[in-house]
């Protein structure tokens, strides 16, 4: 009888701990597509992609791959890879719009590189969970806009899971502003000249520190500094600045600062930027460029809806951010941003790459997301149309070979 009771109690521990923790089954899945749109080579037409262990396993015409037996099969007219939002702040900006859940910009103080985006990123907060429905697998989410130094950014998938499951990077770049919104949020600075001044001020502190920190005598080495220690890996090159920046001057300021410390440069916003298409280009800027549908408002008063398609025909890649929304509904889908793009000058396939396989570059994670090809992460998104018509839908959504959403949105 104990024993009989003991396998009873065993039995609902099982099932309680199975309801509270479910585990992840990676499926078999087997996609036939009319378009399979790769990113990095020609699109393939009556197409197949083979899914296995998280992976791609195989992708090209019904001719070339059998579907093997077991694989659970899905229909669709059109297949990308999992779209890749360069910079948003969903999961850390919430969707009820009240303190509670706005943890994006701490203004106690204009610069502070040691506040960790992973301590502050919500995965179940409801924006991820509706960016994720339109296709976005992946994003580079963060501290935002504001601040001088507003902390540190992170890449994740936006599949179920705890923070730590679902982080493919805890610290991606240093979110830095440049700009009126930081002048709006602290007593100082109050000028552009400030601001550049208390930057530089901190990085000159950051280079003696690291200095420091590599004598050889182990004696004259600093205590332990977080801030110190953030900024010294910006100075390294172990990671990148992600300045926002809209006006031509406060662009040339963020290409001036990298210069004079070295640092690799993301302009974030770069509203104007079609005005400084050579500076850009020699200081080697990276950019995310505004949501194409954003405003012309304060800062941005002169941005262009066909800024994506000057900076690509210049040969400046080009991703598009959704940003960050101070209003409900909080975020902007970039798979609707990069087809205004499309219709304000860029091709098709460069209005995808703007999605997928540029800011999968730019983000240092091409290896395994931003194109279908075999080996990379099942990350993959169906479509009953056009993705880029406005009556077609997201129907599909898989990440890490498994199907996360399954509703034509």
């Amino acid at each position: 009888m104990k024993n009989k009771k003991l396998i009873f109690q065993l039995k609902k521990t099982i099932v309680f701990t199975a309801f509270l923790f479910p585990l992840a089954v990676t499926a078999q899945i087997a996609i036939k597509a009319d378009s399979v749109i790769t990113v990095t080579s020609t699109m393939i037409r009556n197409g197949v992609v083979l899914v296995k262990d998280g992976k791609i396993e195989a992708v090209g015409s019904a001719d070339q791959v059998k579907i093997p037996d077991g694989y659970k099969l899905y229909n669709a007219k059109v297949v990308t890879p999992g779209l890749v939002d360069a910079r948003t702040l969903v999961g850390m900006s919430g969707v009820l719009n009240i303190p509670v859940d706005q943890d994006q910009l701490e203004k106690s103080s204009p610069i502070q590189p040691e506040l960790r985006a992973i301590d502050a990123y919500n995965p179940d907060e409801p924006l991820v969970k509706t960016v994720r429905e339109y296709g976005v697998t992946t994003i580079h989410t963060g501290h935002g806009i504001g601040a001088l130094v507003s902390g540190q950014t992170l890449i994740a998938k936006t599949k179920p899971g705890t923070v730590d499951e679902v982080t493919v990077v805890p610290f991606s770049m240093l979110a830095m502003t440049i700009g009126p919104s930081v002048s709006g949020n602290f007593s100082s600075p109050g000028t552009k000249a400030k601001q550049l001044s208390m930057i530089r001020a901190e990085l000159m502190k950051a280079q003696d520190y690291l200095k420091k920190s590599n004598d050889k005598d182990t004696s004259k080495r600093p205590a332990y500094d977080m801030k110190m220690d953030a900024l010294s890996k910006l100075l390294k090159g172990e990671i990148k600045a992600l300045i926002t920046a809209n006006p031509a001057v406060d662009i040339m300021n963020a290409i001036r600062l990298s210069k004079e410390f070295n640092f690799k440069l993301v302009l974030d916003g770069a509203a104007e930027s079609y005005r400084l298409i050579n500076e850009i280009k020699t200081a080697k800027a990276e950019i995310v460029l505004h949501a194409t549908m954003a405003r012309n408002d304060g800062d941005m008063i002169n941005m262009s809806r066909a800024t994506a398609a000057t900076l690509t025909a210049a040969g400046i890649p080009v991703s598009i951010e959704s940003g960050y929304e101070g209003y409900v509904p909080k975020t902007r889908i970039i798979l609707m941003e990069a087809a205004v793009a499309m219709a304000n000058g860029l091709t098709f396939e460069d209005a995808i790459k703007t999605i997928t396989i540029n800011p999968a570059k730019l983000l240092g994670v091409d290896s395994r997301v931003g194109s279908i090809e075999k080996g990379k992460d099942a990350d993959l998104v169906l479509y009953n149309g056009d993705p880029f018509e406005y009556t077609s839908n997201v129907c599909v959504v898989i990440i890490d070979g498994n199907v996360v959403s399954e509703r034509c949105n």
